[in-house]
C-alpha cells in the first residue's frame, strides 16, 4: 500500500496488459456520455494489489456511471509510481491512504489516533502544498494487526486485544510465538514500537522473520508461530478465519482510504463528485473491503468483476 507495508499484488488481477497504461481496463458498456459527469474526461489511476485494483475499478464504473469519459490506468505499480503519475496530471485521481500521505509524503512521526482528524490534517498540507483533494475517507482501515488461528483460541486463552498478548507473554510464553516481515520486525511503527507502547516484549527466540505471504499460511498451520503480523483487510484474514487482535492503545497510525483527485477537476465537478463518492466511501466497511479483497486474492476474481457486482448489489450504478 505504500513504501512502509508489504502488500500482496492480486493474484488475479487483469486479464490483460497494456504497454505503458493501464492493465485493468474494461469496457462493460457503463456510462453512455449521459449523466452530470458528461463532457468531462478523466484518468483513473491504482496501484496494483488486489484492494487498490478493486478501488480503481470501482472508480472507473462510478465515473462512467455519470457520463464522464474515462481513461482506465489501473495497475500503475507501487505508491511511489501512483502518487507521480497524480502529481504530474497524468492521472486524475486514485485512492490513497492517510497513513501513507501522513507518514510517506509528509514524513511525520506522529500519527493522529482520532480517525477524521488525521484525515484533516493530510487533506489540509496536501491542498495548500499540491492541490490534491481528498474527498471523505472510507471506513475500513488497512493498517497493521496481529492476529492468530481462531482454532488455537482455547490454547492461547482466547486473547482479544494486543494488552492480552502480555498476558500470553507472561503465562504461556511458549506459545507467544510471531511471525513478522523483515520491515516489520525493525520499525518504530512495527513491533518494536507495538512492544515499547504495550509494556511487554516477545521472546527474541519466538520471533521468526518470513515473506509476508507466507506469515498468513503460518498463523493458519501454527507453525512455527501462533500469531502473526498482518494487513486489517487483507482476504486471507476471513478465508482462513483468523482473529485479529484489537489495537486497544490506537498504536498503529490509521491507513484509511479515500479518493484523491487533481483539483482542476474536483473543483469543476464538487457536487456531483460528492454525491458520486461519499456514499461509496460510507458503505466500503472494514467487512465489505475484506470480502471485496477476498474475492480477488484468493476466490480468483478480476477486480473489474468484483467492483461490477458490488457497484450493481449495492445499487450504485444506475
Amino acid at each position: 500500500m505504500n513504501n512502509l507495508r508489504k502488500t500482496i499484488v492480486a493474484v488475479a488481477a487483469c486479464s490483460l496488459v497494456l504497454t505503458g497504461a493501464a492493465a485493468c481496463g474494461s469496457d462493460d458498456g457503463v456510462g453512455d456520455g449521459n449523466g452530470p459527469l458528461a463532457g468531462s474526461s478523466v484518468t483513473v489511476g491504482s496501484k496494483d494489489f488486489d484492494e487498490q485494483l478493486v478501488l480503481g475499478q470501482i472508480t472507473v464504473l462510478a465515473l462512467k456511471n455519470a457520463g464522464a469519459d474515462v481513461t482506465d490506468q489501473t495497475n500503475l505499480g507501487g505508491t511511489n509510481a501512483a502518487r507521480a503519475a497524480l502529481k504530474s496530471g497524468d492521472i486524475d485521481v486514485y485512492w490513497e491512504y492517510n497513513g501513507t500521505a501522513w507518514i510517506s509524503f509528509f514524513k511525520k512521526t506522529d500519527p493522529i489516533p482520532d480517525r477524521m482528524q488525521q484525515w484533516q490534517a493530510v487533506h489540509d498540507q496536501d491542498l495548500k502544498e499540491n492541490k490534491l483533494v481528498w474527498m471523505q475517507p472510507a471506513n475500513f482501515n488497512n493498517t497493521y494487526g496481529i492476529a492468530y488461528s481462531s482454532s488455537a483460541a482455547a490454547k492461547l486463552g482466547n486473547p482479544k486485544t494486543l494488552s492480552d498478548l502480555g498476558t500470553v507473554i507472561s503465562s504461556k510464553p511458549g506459545e507467544a510465538s510471531l511471525c513478522v516481515e523483515s520491515e516489520f520486525s525493525t520499525r518504530d511503527d512495527g513491533l518494536p514500537g507495538m512492544e515499547k507502547k504495550y509494556g511487554y516484549q516477545v521472546p527474541k527466540n519466538n520471533v521468526t522473520v518470513l515473506d509476508t505471504g507466507i506469515v498468513y499460511t503460518s498463523v493458519d498451520k501454527q507453525s512455527p508461530c501462533n500469531f502473526g503480523e498482518v494487513f486489517t483487510t487483507d482476504g486471507r484474514i476471513k478465508a482462513l478465519n483468523l482473529v485479529v487482535l484489537e489495537d486497544d492503545k490506537s498504536f498503529f497510525p490509521l491507513y484509511n482510504a479515500a479518493p484523491v483527485f487533481r483539483s482542476e477537476y474536483y473543483d469543476a465537478h464538487e457536487a456531483d463528485l460528492k454525491k458520486i463518492f461519499d456514499p461509496i466511501s460510507t458503505a466500503l466497511t472494514q467487512e465489505v473491503m475484506t470480502e471485496l479483497n477476498k474475492q480477488v486474492s484468493v476466490d480468483g476474481m478480476r477486480p473489474e468483476q468484483v467492483a461490477k457486482k458490488w457497484m450493481e448489489d449495492q445499487g450504485f450504478l444506475s
